[in-house]
């Protein structure tokens, strides 16, 4: 690179602010683009929680579709519209029921820290709670394993408690139980859940609480099998992917708010691989947004950032649960010449069978029911029998990416 360019570069970067994409997690309320239907169905369930029930909803959507993001906004909707406290206890790789009960009591304190009525909370759990940070700015929430396992049977008993305690200070709970989907495979964790509704409402108890689940569609159907009835409590809001003329408004927001222009092709460029999905929609517009030297993102600076930005998802997504699941070279192999194959995200069987030798013929089916498994590519009944597509239009860019490495 010339010395002028690296000048450039390094000056663009040094007047720029910090970027308006949030890649990895949750998207900020000011960025947040669609989902009004979603939003005015959840808005009814908290205020019917708010009238002194307990409401349940199942927020159910693929990876990378924004269900953390939804019950972000959600928390700070609820909060400035209803007078709600909102509790957001992330169970990421979290698999039996007391870290769970612990995490949802520790975020509820968390929350509760800076209010008013936050000592009359605090004694409810006696000496578990701890002051953490410098001069104590949090809490924590530990006790010792046999009083988690108390604390899981009379859960229900605790929150009433919890709320009873708060008194006019608030008008409901809102707790939202993310990426459960490491949980909600145990039949324990359905059966605990029934019960806990079912307690609720026979003991009469108005715990005006919206409690909502967030998973892939697959761990409500298994949470259906495990607990048949349990599927019938539950509002289901599904989330589908955003249309590109929301994606095609996020990205022109986001610049805007940082007086950076962006033109259209740059705009049609990152929103045809950003494939609707909110995560990648971060990604993208973060690696665009720092590669950009002028304050103008035209088609250089996107394809630039998809660029980028596919290597992160990659290192992310596919190396960890792809490259290093398939040992075998034959398979790498075929993953490159699917990956070559593909056009707009979409290949057909025929089409890569006729880049194979008669070695990968033999295991391609095999290979396709993995990269299924994996979560890589998925059918595509609209185009017939033997059509498959790619979960987004990133991770092929990777695939060529590293098999042209």
């Amino acid at each position: 690179m010339a010395a002028g360019n690296q000048d450039r570069i390094v000056s663009s970067l040094r007047d720029k602010e910090a970027s308006p994409f949030t890649p990895g997690t949750p998207v900020p309320p000011e960025l947040f683009v669609g989902r009004s239907h979603q939003i005015e169905s959840l808005q009814r369930s908290a205020q019917q929680a708010c009238s002194g029930r307990q409401e349940n909803v199942f927020l159910a959507g693929d990876r990378g579709i924004g269900k953390s993001s939804l019950a972000h906004f959600l928390r700070e909707l609820c909060a400035k519209r209803f007078g709600m406290i909102g509790v957001h206890a992330v169970l990421t790789e979290v698999d039996c029921l007391e870290e769970m009960t612990r995490r949802i009591f520790d975020q509820l304190l968390k929350a509760a820290h800076t209010q008013p009525w936050f000592d009359r909370i605090r004694g409810l759990f006696g000496k578990y709670v701890k002051d953490v940070g410098l001069f104590g700015v949090s809490v924590t929430f530990a006790p010792p394993e046999r009083d988690l396992r108390s604390l899981v049977r009379e859960f229900p008993a605790a929150l009433n408690n919890v709320w009873r305690k708060m008194g006019d200070q608030k008008r409901g709970l809102l707790i939202v139980l993310d990426d459960i989907n490491g949980l909600a495979c145990k039949k324990v964790f359905a059966d605990w859940y029934k019960s806990f509704v079912d307690h609720v409402a026979t003991q009469g108890w108005e715990t005006p609480v919206l409690m909502m689940l967030c998973g892939v569609p697959e761990v409500r159907d298994t949470l259906s099998d495990l607990q048949p009835s349990l599927m019938r409590i539950f509002h289901v809001v599904d989330i589908e992917r955003l249309s590109d003329e929301d994606v095609a408004d996020f990205f022109r927001q986001a610049f805007h708010r940082k007086n950076v222009a962006v033109d259209a092709d740059a705009v049609r460029t990152m929103m045809h691989f950003s494939s609707g999905l909110p995560a990648l929609m971060h990604e993208i517009g973060d690696a665009a947004y720092w590669l950009d030297t002028d304050g103008r993102i035209d088609r250089h600076d996107a394809v630039g950032g998809i660029a980028s930005a596919a290597e992160e998802v990659g290192r992310k997504y596919l190396d960890p649960r792809v490259y290093r699941a398939i040992r075998s070279e034959r398979y790498r192999a075929i993953l490159g010449k699917v990956a070559s194959s593909v056009r707009r995200g979409q290949f057909t069987k025929r089409q890569v069978e006729e880049k194979l030798n008669a070695q990968e013929k033999r295991v391609f089916g095999n290979f396709l029911r993995r990269m299924r498994d994996l979560g890589v590519i998925e059918p595509d009944p609209e185009r017939g029998r033997g059509s498959y597509r790619f979960v987004n239009r990133i991770f092929p860019v990777y695939i060529s990416m590293q098999s042209r490495a």
